[in-house]
């Protein structure tokens, strides 16, 4: 798992994950997506993260910093710093 790009855990079934990655290429910020119905690692990552919740998504920056959710408002203005 790089943290050189975004990381984007969510599902298929999530609008709002769609909707974040919508605002990440509209962006275009460089992120990698991971599903975690598949992966089970990261859905432990997400519950830890949520403090026991399954919260997408849930957005992991470089930096280090974490948006669980974010309304795009938000997610834009993390990237436009």
């Amino acid at each position: 798992m790089s943290m050189q790009q975004i990381i984007v855990y969510g599902t298929s079934w999530c609008p709002d994950c769609r909707r974040s990655l919508r605002v990440l290429e509209q962006n275009k910020a460089p992120y990698q997506y991971v599903n975690i119905e598949e992966d089970e690692q990261a859905a432990a990552y997400v519950v830890q993260v949520n403090q026991g919740n399954r919260s997408v998504p849930t957005i992991v920056f470089p930096d280090g910093t974490v948006l669980v959710e974010p309304s795009n408002a938000i997610l834009t203005q993390k990237l436009v710093g």
